[in-house]
């Protein structure tokens, strides 16, 4: 089972997060502040933060922005991954991905099941990679987002955390790019 090595020393990484909301201010983005209390409370960078309307063009475009940044290693979104017209955040991840986490959905999706049973099933959560970049697509409600970082992200993005993490492997995302 998982588990923390406190042998290890913490390293922390600089994480941008993105609310998707065609109605949410930054006085009004619970769900963003969630993120970023959790992100700053365990010790991480918040890096940058935007709001940004549900357009698919334009989440695509500033997740490719953030990707051409190396002060920026997560992207976490919040907002726009449900079922409605309106909802195209789960595809402008998937303009951007390189390579998709398929099994972060399906985490997601268990954990939520355990919360709010049946109606997991509504979520389109999803996690891939970009130039070295992780981005994760949550839902936009506090309570998804709490779920996400304190079942899956804050776990995967702990350098101490074994059998296996996210950020040991960080440094290799891009190797295929670099030149030989």
């Amino acid at each position: 089972m998982s588990r923390i090595d406190e042998t290890k020393t913490f390293l922390p990484i600089r994480i941008a997060v993105l609310t998707v909301s065609d109605t949410r201010s930054m006085d009004e983005d619970r769900s963003g502040d969630t993120l970023v209390a959790r992100i700053e409370g365990a010790g991480h960078v918040l890096a940058d933060r935007q709001i940004i309307q549900d357009e698919r063009e334009q989440i695509a475009a500033q997740l490719k922005s953030w990707c051409e940044q190396p002060d920026i290693d997560v992207v976490i979104s919040t907002g726009g991954t449900g079922l409605t017209g309106r909802d195209v955040t789960v595809e402008a991840h998937r303009d951007v991905y390189e390579k998709e986490i398929d099994a972060f959905g399906t985490v997601f999706t268990m954990v939520s099941f355990n919360k709010i049973g049946t109606s997991a099933i509504q979520s389109r959560a999803t996690g891939g990679v970009c130039n070295g970049t992780y981005l994760f697509a949550l839902p936009g409600s506090p309570g998804a987002c709490k779920d996400a970082w304190d079942e899956i992200l804050s776990l995967q993005l702990d350098y101490r955390h074994r059998p296996c993490n996210f950020v040991e492997i960080l440094p290799r995302l891009d190797e295929h790019l670099r030149r030989k």
